[in-house]
């Protein structure tokens, strides 16, 4: 039996394998109802970003989403800290450059 993956699978899936080549040791766990990723694992100080499913779109957050250099303008929220891409379509992942967004906020 072959399964189809939902457009939300397909752009989680799509976000873990860009995580786990940006930074294999990352920790990856259930929190705030998505998927966080942190430099430490199970150390919530060094969470980096996660990827969370709503009703029309994957969100990808960025917890020092203030600090990331922006010039494509793909980040939206204007909190103090976090930023957020939302997902529609899994073109979306290279269209908002979101691999280039992780590797910067893993470095």
């Amino acid at each position: 039996m072959t399964f189809v993956l939902t457009t939300a699978e397909q752009l989680t899936k799509e976000i873990d394998t860009i995580v786990e080549e940006t930074c294999p040791a990352a920790g990856r766990r259930s929190m705030y109802g998505g998927i966080v990723f942190e430099v430490e694992p199970g150390n919530h100080k060094t969470m980096v970003c996660g990827h969370f499913i709503y009703k029309n779109h994957v969100s990808v957050e960025f917890s020092n989403g203030h600090a990331l250099r922006d010039p494509e303008g793909v980040l939206e929220g204007n909190g103090k800290y976090r930023r957020h891409i939302k997902l529609f379509d899994p073109s979306d992942i290279a269209k908002k450059f979101v691999r280039k967004m992780i590797e910067q906020a893993f470095s």
